[in-house]
């Protein structure tokens, strides 16, 4: 994967976020995983956790199974 021509067109912070992502993996949870904007706040400003999310999800790298709001519920991806 890390030599990938589709891994090298990400944006190191689009990487970070994805590793993130990926920790949250349990081995149960394949289509709940869930990172929030305060989990990724001390690493990154907002707008950057928007612009990765949305190219993980453009690039085919995750897919959202549940659209989340803003203070209720949270985006789930697999």
């Amino acid at each position: 994967m890390l030599r990938s021509e589709e891994w090298k067109s990400l944006t190191n912070s689009t990487k970070l976020i994805y590793i993130y992502l990926k920790a949250k993996y349990n081995g149960r949870n394949p289509d709940e995983l869930k990172l929030t904007y305060i989990e990724l706040k001390d690493e990154f400003a907002p707008a950057t956790i928007s612009k990765a999310f949305r190219e993980l999800e453009q690039k085919g790298w995750v897919e959202r199974t549940k659209y989340g709001g803003l203070f209720r519920f949270y985006s789930l991806y697999k």
